[in-house]
């Protein structure tokens, strides 16, 4: 089973990119991805993000065995503002997951509007992810560990891997906090074999974050030196697990 566990879907306020649903469709049928986890572009306004939630959960709603939601507002919105909407996309809409956005959002994850995103996700039982990357100093994979030791039972999922300017600060983190995980968009392969036979395939995730980027993820796994065992795991069995979606235990 493949699983894309980064995609997005509609109108970027902050990059000018336009995330489109025939792009997901073209990305599953051309590569074979069985299930895709969708979060919205950025945007900046509850109205906006709601709009955005809602044609996902919509598209969930007609094909619940090819996508499910992950819920991405602004965290810096009012507090009632944000949980709110947070709370209605897990809670009523059946979203997987929470989404923060560094470097869109210009969110410290370890500020105090950060601090909140990660209480509620540990509260409403679903991982976060985090942008890395592109974005310092907001976006480097070390502003987690703290939270990663305040917050042992949350499962904190490091986007991007650092984007190999931050891959050392990736490894350095996940070495030390066993519930930091990460996809491996944008990462080299050479780096998903190291780190998957020291830390363990069950820590990372298949994903594209662009849907025309599937083949170029797909090979790398496939030809970066993992065993059939760890690309299943890497493909779709972590994503299982650490999503609870159907065919996963609890990570």
């Amino acid at each position: 089973m493949i699983i894309d566990v980064h995609a997005h879907l509609g109108e970027d306020r902050v990059f000018d990119e336009h995330f489109t649903e025939q792009e997901q469709w073209d990305k599953m049928r051309d590569h074979g991805v069985d299930l895709t986890i969708l979060q919205p572009a950025s945007v900046h306004t509850l109205e906006e993000a709601r709009q955005q939630h809602d044609a996902i959960a919509e598209l969930c709603r007609q094909h619940p065995r090819h996508f499910v939601g992950m819920a991405n507002p602004n965290p810096h919105l009012p507090d009632a503002q944000y949980e709110g909407e947070i709370r209605r996309c897990i809670e009523e809409l059946g979203f997987v997951g929470i989404k923060i956005h560094t470097s869109a959002h210009g969110v410290n994850p370890a500020s105090r509007d950060g601090r909140r995103v990660f209480r509620l996700a540990e509260t409403l039982g679903v991982p976060v992810m985090v942008h890395t990357g592109a974005g310092i100093p907001f976006a480097n994979p070390c502003n987690l560990m703290p939270i990663a030791a305040e917050q042992p039972g949350l499962p904190i999922v490091i986007a991007h891997c650092g984007m190999m300017v931050l891959a050392g600060e990736t490894y350095m983190a996940m070495k030390q906090h066993d519930n930091l995980y990460a996809d491996i968009t944008w990462t080299g392969g050479f780096l998903i074999r190291n780190w998957v036979r020291e830390l363990g395939a069950h820590r990372f995730m298949f994903g594209t974050d662009h849907a025309d980027n599937c083949g170029t993820e797909l090979a790398k796994v496939r030809t970066c030196g993992l065993t059939e065992e760890e690309q299943a795991w890497v493909l779709g069995r972590a994503a299982q697990q650490i999503y609870k979606l159907p065919g996963g235990a609890e990570a």
